[in-house]
């Protein structure tokens, strides 16, 4: 019973009591549009696309579930991205201003805390940052589209929070068909959702970091100074490679004028990295740009954030190990600091662990279906990193590639360390050390 209650395996599990909930509950009458209720499928695809905010639909949301529908939708991918155990750590602050040392190991597992003495703090951080981040951005999307658009108030309301949490928890549902493409030309739109879905995606720990220190970046810490720079990296490069493939593409960006060519690159460089919105056609999209969507979406967002992926820092810290391996250097350095042994081995353990899954899951899908390769690795990095794009083979998938896509999602959200740990909690010291030996590499 003990194993069972460990703090990894407890995070595994809530997930897991989470997407189960959302099935049952998706399955009811009232959840769908005509009343007759979803089969369990489809249901449970659903479910654990919100729970791991992915955004991968086989149904078209905003017409196929009813408002209730949408509203469980809602929750479950706020309740995801917001974290099982941050939530339960906050219920327990609000009745017993204070947490046992075992709430407190649970949620510094899911939050990354570096400390049990920050995991009070980050936990009221991500409250407050959350509510304050959709409420903003719901606002401002609510007053564009019932002024640009002629939505009432009431319709403008909803579509406005529905898709300002979608993008702060880097979900990518949304209650449009087309996704975002209806508002391709339109900043006021898109730009309140990038933010969103940039300051949702960074990850808590570094919010918490500047929170102290925004004017004093010497003191930042290592994890927040490669998050950022990485960040700004890949938003950079993925913008300008977008304008680079798909410039004189007439199916995406080619038909648009210089402005709108901008934002929507912009955009799509945003929301590769978990997010799931699309304001182009990802299916019109030259091979190019799905081969740079492979990159950006396996690596996506920070760590401990609402985004998926093997994380920006642990493609940073691989980067960095491999300049010091060409530089002769024995330590990995930045920033002027060392980056510990054990990061560097969880950060090879997660890349390695990812590449399985999608290699697995992309010959278990292959097996099945008659779908090119590209675009299935496309639908398989998407479910691994919860990104929510798609070329638009999803619903054509048979029951047994959904069922992957499934699992590779709740893999992606749960974390490939976290859920091994769950599954393997023999760890114990040894009284021993094996001599050393130097295999021949490369």
């Amino acid at each position: 019973m003990r194993s069972l209650l460990h703090p990894t395996r407890t995070v595994a599990l809530a997930f897991l009591f989470a997407i189960a909930l959302g099935t049952i509950v998706l399955m009811l009458p009232v959840s769908h549009g005509e009343g007759s209720g979803a089969p369990w499928l489809t249901a449970l695809f659903t479910a654990v696309s919100a729970v791991c905010v992915t955004g991968l639909v086989v149904v078209d949301t905003g017409t196929y579930w009813s408002t209730f529908g949408q509203s469980i939708i809602m929750i479950l991918f706020q309740i995801g991205g917001f974290g099982m155990m941050t939530a339960a750590t906050l219920l327990g602050l609000m009745v017993n201003r204070s947490l046992r040392l075992r709430t407190k190991l649970i949620t510094q597992v899911e939050t990354h805390t570096l400390g049990l003495g920050d995991v009070s703090s980050v936990a009221r951080l991500v409250l407050v940052v959350t509510f304050a981040s959709e409420m903003v951005i719901a606002a401002l999307l609510t007053l564009r589209l019932h002024l640009a658009y002629d939505l009432p108030w009431g319709e403008a309301a909803w579509s406005g929070l529905f898709h300002a949490v979608s993008a702060f928890n880097n979900a990518g549902f949304s209650i449009h068909p087309d996704s975002l493409m209806r508002y391709a030309s339109d900043a006021l739109i898109l730009l309140p959702v990038m933010v969103a879905i940039v300051v949702g995606g960074i990850g808590f720990p570094v919010l918490h970091d500047l929170r102290f220190k925004v004017r004093d970046p010497r003191h930042w810490s290592l994890h927040t100074k490669l998050t950022l720079c990485g960040t700004g990296a890949l938003l950079l490069g993925g913008f300008v490679a977008v304008l680079l493939f798909e410039w004189t593409n007439p199916r995406s960006l080619g038909a648009m004028a210089i402005p709108e060519k901008l934002l929507s690159a912009a955009f799509a460089s945003v929301s590769a990295r978990t997010a799931g919105f699309n304001s182009i056609d990802i299916g019109a999209l030259t091979h190019e740009s799905w081969a740079l969507h492979y990159f950006l979406m396996f690596i996506g967002g920070g760590s401990a954030g609402t985004a998926g992926g093997v994380k920006v820092g642990t493609a940073v810290i691989l980067m960095l190990l491999v300049v010091a391996e060409i530089r002769g250097r024995s330590d990995t350095e930045a920033f002027g600091r060392r980056v510990g042994p054990s990061a560097q081995r969880q950060a090879i353990t997660v890349l390695v662990l990812g590449s399985v899954m999608i290699v697995v899951g992309t010959l278990v899908i292959l097996r099945t279906t008659d779908f090119p390769t590209d675009q299935v690795i496309f639908e398989v990095i998407s479910a691994f990193g919860t990104v929510g794009l798609s070329t638009g083979i999803t619903a054509d998938l048979p029951p047994s590639g959904q069922l992957m896509l499934s699992l590779l999602m709740y893999i992606g959200r749960v974390g490939t360390i976290t859920l091994a740990a769950s599954l393997v909690l023999g760890e114990r010291r040894m009284p021993f050390r094996y001599p050393e030996e130097h295999p021949i590499v490369g």
